[in-house]
């Protein structure tokens, strides 16, 4: 055998061989092929929720469009899940070191060279996130802080239930709350200049 052959590594395809507690890559990710969605936050095994609610699927349908519509002709571009977000530690990591990757709801990506076939590599310009009850301690600890240190300008959270927005703006490398907005409410982003979103449209289907 050739010592330049090496034999690809089996693919996974039973969550359950897994072990919760194990530290895992970017390059153990790409063996997985079970069919739940999981994401990796350094290292650490988080499982995400099942298919999201009605709710869910609506409010991120009318932000993502919004942002599509806003960035038409410029050259950031935007993406909803499922797609990989990976956060190495140094731009260069390779696969095997590259310890976490999410999906979050939304994201918006305007350096260009962050993005291959594979999805995104280092910090959007903003990220939304959708809460469930399934993920919202997760969105507003871990990824929260991943955020942050990564350097992700904007962050939101939506709270579906309470029909709320919270909009954290990255300010000497801290999140600082611009505020929770309401379904009477128009907000706007300092990352996206000319989106001006009315969130009676986005809670539209929201009780209250």
């Amino acid at each position: 055998m050739p010592a330049s052959y090496q034999q690809e590594e089996p693919k996974i395809d039973d969550i359950s061989v897994l072990e919760p507690e194990a530290t895992y890559s970017y390059a153990d990710y790409l063996r997985w092929s079970f069919e739940e969605r999981v994401e990796l936050i350094k290292g650490k095994l988080f499982r995400m929720s099942p298919a999201p609610r009605r709710s869910h699927q609506g409010i991120s349908m009318v932000i993502g469009n919004e942002i599509y519509n806003v960035l038409k002709g410029q050259k950031c571009k935007s993406y909803m899940a499922p797609f990989d977000v990976r956060f190495p530690n140094k731009p260069g990591d390779p696969d095997d070191q590259t310890f976490t990757v999410v999906q979050p709801d939304i994201c918006v990506i305007c350096d260009h060279s962050k993005l291959d076939d594979a999805g995104c590599k280092g910090a959007p310009n903003l990220i939304v996130e959708i809460l469930s009850p399934s993920t919202a301690s997760k969105d507003l600890n871990e990824k929260y802080q991943l955020y942050e240190e990564h350097g992700v300008k904007e962050y939101w959270v939506v709270y579906p239930g309470e029909a709320v927005l919270e909009i954290y703006e990255l300010q000497n490398g801290k999140y600082v709350s611009k505020g929770k907005f309401v379904k009477e409410d128009v907000v706007t982003s300092k990352v996206l200049p000319g989106l001006k979103l009315d969130l009676s449209e986005v809670f539209e289907d929201v009780k209250g």
